[in-house]
């Protein structure tokens, strides 16, 4: 899709802290199905895909506010001038991937980040929109607290995977062992996969439809004495896409 591409390479001199990545030709396929229909659940079990990285005076900056913190601040991505950045070069890039992508909702976190236990494997809902179902949604980290997320098609797993991977979701001990070593034993397998620090990475979010795969994500766990670290994401819905 030559539009698409062509839109891609203008893109750097409209973002103010992001550089868009070069996708692979695999990577590229995937992306041009969701620029012309995003509601394929095909495309989506092959993301998440890194759309972008942040530079690294960025990095630098966002680290450096974050180590002022001895706790956890969350807010709006109008709370802070790195979260508006994002936001707007987000805006900028999501336009170009998917056309039909409209602002739903976003959130940022920075700070040093103590909690041992994460939160269970989840998914992002349109909790205020019922009727949603596969949306865009764009997630960052910053520093070294990643994301792990279940890759493939999740239909394909077998039941053994699947009990695991709702002992992940429930956090809790199942015959084969304790959440932690189960973590541990999904990452050596593959079936949990890691989005690199320090990139913006094109993921699904909203309610479960038959033209929708969800992204099922976890944090990692910080180490002893906390990380410091900081977390933006932005959600879209879907709308009508613009005339050409």
């Amino acid at each position: 899709m030559t539009s698409l591409r062509h839109a891609w390479s203008a893109l750097p001199s409209r973002l103010k802290i992001l550089d868009p990545v070069a996708f692979s030709a695999e990577e590229l396929r995937v992306l041009e199905r969701l620029h012309a229909r995003f509601e394929d659940r095909d495309a989506h079990t092959r993301l998440p895909i890194p759309i972008a990285r942040f530079r690294a005076d960025a990095v630098a900056a966002i680290l450096a506010a974050a180590r002022t913190l001895d706790d956890v601040a969350t807010g709006s991505l109008d709370d802070d001038p790195f979260a508006r950045a994002f936001a707007g070069d987000v805006d900028e890039i999501v336009r170009v991937l998917v056309p039909a992508a409209r602002y739903r909702k976003g959130h940022f976190a920075h700070g040093r980040f103590t909690v041992p236990q994460p939160h269970g494997l989840h998914t992002d809902h349109s909790q205020e929109d019922p009727a949603a179902g596969g949306e865009p949604i764009c997630i960052a980290r910053i520093g070294t607290l990643g994301t792990h997320y279940v890759a493939g098609d999740y239909r394909t797993h077998d039941a053994g995977t699947q009990r695991l991977l709702a002992a992940l979701r429930y956090w809790t001990a199942v015959p084969e062992g304790e959440p932690e070593a189960i973590f541990e034993a999904l990452l050596a397998r593959g079936t949990l996969r890691t989005i690199p620090v320090n990139h913006v990475v094109l993921m699904v979010a909203g309610n479960p439809a038959p033209n929708a795969q969800v992204t099922q994500h976890i944090a990692a766990r910080p180490p002893a004495g906390g990380v410091h670290s900081a977390f933006f994401q932005r959600q879209y819905r879907l709308g009508l896409r613009p005339s050409p």
